[in-house]
Order: structure tokens, then sequence, then C-alpha cells
């Protein structure tokens, strides 16, 4: 892999697995709202979508207001559960620790709410490893819009071909493509390699640190 300026990421099943937490926020939720609950692999591959997109897959809810008022509900849950049910893949910090030592900016570029990834970024102390945050509350247009992927770039500095999006799903091939970003798909997520293979990507690997620049050896 050749070295970028800067490195964006998605977050979930990218960074960290929050299945968990969502899973549980889900199953609450239901329960809550008196509606039949879901099964688990049908959550599991709506993760990284747009919320109110996965809710409409996951509950059959149609209309914009009983899908906000879902999600309304599910976020008290969150609040509560999300960042205890989510944790780091062993690469993750390890990875992005080395690309800020090796001088990259590095931002993460999420549908999930960028406080809250930030929130498991400082329980873990790796705060320090992340210039930006952008989450669903920062932009109007979630991925794959590129809006998220404009903000981050214009915040940093860079231009497209200055970074690498790295995430585990379509939605974020489709944002760097959206973008004009070089694409590295990681299939820790539900999404096969083969799925991830059909768009423009420098890379498809089944570890994040894959990523890292190769280093020149006597």
């Amino acid at each position: 892999m050749k070295k970028y300026p800067i490195y964006l990421f998605d977050f979930d099943y990218t960074l960290a697995n929050s299945e968990e937490g969502i899973l549980k926020c889900f199953h609450i939720t239901f329960q809550k709202l008196g509606m039949p609950d879901a099964e688990d692999d049908t959550i599991r591959h709506t993760i990284g979508l747009p919320m109110d997109r996965a809710v409409a897959k996951i509950t059959g809810l149609a209309t914009p207001e009983d899908i906000e008022a879902f999600i309304d509900a599910y976020r008290v849950e969150a609040d509560r559960y999300m960042t205890d049910g989510t944790c780091f893949f062993p690469q993750a910090l390890p990875t992005l620790r080395t690309l800020k030592e090796q001088g990259a900016k590095i931002a993460i570029v999420s549908n999930k709410t960028g406080s809250r990834v930030r929130e498991r970024f400082l329980r873990d102390g790796a705060v320090d490893l992340v210039d930006l945050f952008i989450g669903s509350e920062d932009v109007k247009n979630p991925k794959p819009h590129p809006e998220g992927i404009e903000r981050a770039l214009s915040a940093l500095g860079g231009r497209p071909r200055d970074a690498l999006y790295t995430g585990d799903s379509e939605t974020d091939a489709e944002t760097a493509k959206n973008a004009g970003l070089d694409f590295a798909g990681i299939t820790t997520g539900t999404t096969s390699a083969q799925a991830l293979s059909a768009y423009p990507h420098v890379l498809i690997a089944d570890s994040l640190e894959k990523i890292l620049p190769r280093t020149n050896t006597p």
C-alpha cells in the first residue's frame, strides 16, 4: 500500500464491533414499543446504513413519522448501552497509532452519531489518535452521499487524491466512489470480499493493519 497524507475511516465493523450494543438497543426498543422483534441477522445486515433506512428495513415501518418515533425510542437505549456494547477490533488502535506516528491525519466519517464514536475513543484513552469525528449529526446527507468526506477533507486541508477511505460495506465503497477517493475494503463486517470487489478499490483485506504503507527494508 502507498502512503497517504490523510486516512478516513468508517467506524462500525471497520474499527469496532458494535453488534452487542446495537442488537440490545433494537431488542429493547421493540419490546418497549410492543412491536414484533427482529432476528439478529436482519439487524446485523443493516449496520452502517443511515438510521432511518436501517429502521425501515428492520421494522417495515413506512412513514417518516413512525420511523422517527422508533429512532427516538431507540436513542434512549443507545445512550445507556451503546458505548459499553462496542469494542475495538484488535488491530484498530495499533493501526491508527502507527499512522499517526508516520505523520498522517486521521478522521472518522460514519453514519453513527459522532459524539458516541468519540466517547468510545475517550473510554479507551485513544481520542488523540483521531483529528476529526464526523457523524450523522454533522451532515445533512448521510453516506453514501460524499458530504461527510468532503467536510473532512476541507477541515484537514486535503484533496480527494490525498486520502484513503477505509470501510466494510457497500455503502462505504459507494461513498468513496462518490467522493473520488481511493477505497480499501475490510471484510470484518457482513459484506463479502466479492461484493466489495465490485467497486473501485486499492485493497480488499481481512484485517485493518493491511492498509499500512509498506516500508522499504534493506
